[in-house]
């Protein structure tokens, strides 16, 4: 007998948890571990290459560096395209999936042994490339098919999903720059490595919960009952088809321009608070901070949990194992920020981890996505066009703050104490026109492409992102000329104005990339 179902997937992805299937927050959690290991080891990737030699690092120029940072962040948007292919045609989803996750678990091990080869550093950087390849096009995809409709219920979705993407950053930010700062660069990229694979067998062994979907054999046939939407879609015609692959490019197009910018986060943002923000703190200025300090990260952690429990409520009686290996390693994350912020309470003064300044984004996200969530699936939710198009300007407001903080540092400095609130005010910003961006592409992609296409489309999707990435390490390594020969004002002005560009034309071209979406919303 077939079973109506409110969701694709299985009868325990039936169960909801805050109005969505279960089988969302098993992605959710998956991602976050991903996300944990990727940003970990981003978050202190540019200070171990320029940290000195009796620092543990390798004593690198910025400018070499940050070309290695780009290389890499865009190298690990490229390979998801190949990535999308195989999982479209011979893999299947979740297949990609696990072996993407084994291979960057990998990863994560070889380059926590750089102490005795440079080789195997470089060779972590290749295994993570590739990992990120299988696994980033394909768990979105998975995410896309767990509903039955193309409407709200889907942008909220992928927003929800989103918080994961950044619970794990945030996680991966605060605790692997912490341990590789404080304790050694070695252990931090350990750290990224551990809860990769807890990830992947909290994956694995919950896998049954999404049915059919992400399975080869029935790419295109998410359910039985979902036989008639593949019907339908294979009459629609060829010009609505090619319009709305279409409309996918000009998103990925769009997109460049943020992430461009945006990733200055991991490096030129990373220089400014290591060599230019003010981070020693004493006295009463050192407690406010440890105290806000354990608050935001008490208290994601505190929600994050709780998503925890609610999951296990839907999923123990049934996977057991999935179950058992995420609450371990909660278990263990909750023991090393007990250890840290102990530790810190104890110090009298306090230098505030450059790293630090990345849980911004991934702190805000946790606090404000399900806000805007909710927003999406209201009479307030816009169109993706205008979505991306505020997003672009609030990235530029959150630069133009940046750029009138540094506006006294002069020419050709090294150093500068700019005060911290400039570079908090940045994050937030920019966190806001990601929430307005990045998790709406993905749901676009999502409704837009063909079933039998959305790896693929994920993919392209991604090379917008290698591009952006590339293009962003490139710009970044010239912050010593730029700031030499203009100031540091002008550099972060770079980023203000082409992403306010960008957003006005895309406010512009709504109506008629709305035209070409035909009813897609």
């Amino acid at each position: 007998m077939i079973m109506n179902y409110t969701y694709n997937g299985g009868k325990i992805n039936q169960k909801t948890i805050i109005g969505h299937p279960s089988g969302l927050y098993v992605l959710f959690f998956t991602e976050m571990w991903e996300r944990f290991s990727y940003y970990g080891m981003r978050a202190i990737l540019v200070l171990f290459l320029v940290s000195s030699f009796q620092d543990g690092g390798w004593g690198w120029e910025r400018s070499e560096a940050l070309g290695l940072y780009g290389i890499y962040t865009g190298l690990v948007y490229i390979t998801p395209i190949l990535g999308g292919i195989l999982a479209d045609k011979f893999l299947g989803y979740r297949n990609a999936v696990i072996i993407g996750a084994l291979i960057m678990t990998l990863g994560h091990a070889s380059m926590s042994l750089e102490i005795f080869s440079d080789l195997l550093f470089y060779l972590g950087l290749v295994f993570l490339i590739i990992g990120n390849g299988f696994f980033k096009p394909n768990i979105s995809s998975i995410v896309g098919q767990l509903y039955k409709t193309e409407g709200r219920d889907k942008d909220a979705g992928y927003t929800i999903f989103y918080m994961g993407i950044n619970s794990g950053a945030f996680l991966g930010i605060l605790l692997c720059g912490y341990i590789g700062e404080k304790i050694g660069w070695h252990y931090g990229f350990g750290l990224a490595g551990i809860f990769m694979f807890f990830g992947m067998l909290q994956f694995y062994y919950a896998q049954k919960i999404f049915g059919s979907i992400g399975l080869i054999e029935k790419s295109n046939i998410i359910e039985n009952e979902n036989q008639n939407l593949s019907n339908i879609e294979n009459k629609i015609s060829s010009k609505i088809i090619y319009d709305r692959l279409a409309v996918i490019v000009i998103f990925s197009f769009c997109v460049i321009f943020f992430w461009w910018a945006f990733e200055q986060a991991g490096g030129s943002m990373t220089i400014f608070a290591s060599d230019y923000t003010n981070r020693i703190l004493e006295g009463g200025g050192a407690l406010i901070f440890k105290i806000f300090n354990s608050l935001i990260t008490v208290v994601p952690m505190l929600i994050i949990t709780y998503i925890v429990y609610l999951l296990s409520l839907n999923t123990f009686s049934t996977y057991k194992l999935s179950s058992i290996f995420l609450i371990v390693s909660f278990f263990i994350i909750w023991l090393i920020i007990i250890w840290m912020l102990s530790r810190e309470f104890n110090n009298t003064s306090t230098e505030v981890p450059a790293s630090w300044y990345g849980i911004l984004n991934s702190f805000f996200i946790i606090v404000f996505a399900p806000l805007i969530s909710k927003i999406w699936q209201s009479k307030y939710n816009i169109s993706g066009p205008y979505k991306f198009g505020i997003g672009l300007i609030l990235l530029a407001i959150g630069f133009a703050i940046l750029s009138f903080g540094s506006i006294n540092i002069p020419l050709g400095a090294k150093t500068a104490s700019v005060s911290m609130i400039f570079l908090i005010l940045a994050y937030f910003f920019h966190t806001m026109g990601e929430l307005c961006i990045s998790p709406v592409g993905l749901s676009y992609v999502s409704k837009l492409a063909p079933k039998n296409l959305v790896g693929l489309m994920f993919g392209v999707w991604f090379v917008a992102n290698f591009i952006a990435n590339t293009a962003a390490g490139f710009t970044g390594s010239y912050i010593d000329p730029i700031v030499e020969n203009y100031g540091m004002s002008v550099f972060f002005l770079i980023f203000t104005i082409i992403p306010t560009a960008a957003g006005v034309i895309m406010l512009l071209a709504n109506n008629l990339i709305v035209k070409m979406m035909h009813g897609i919303k």
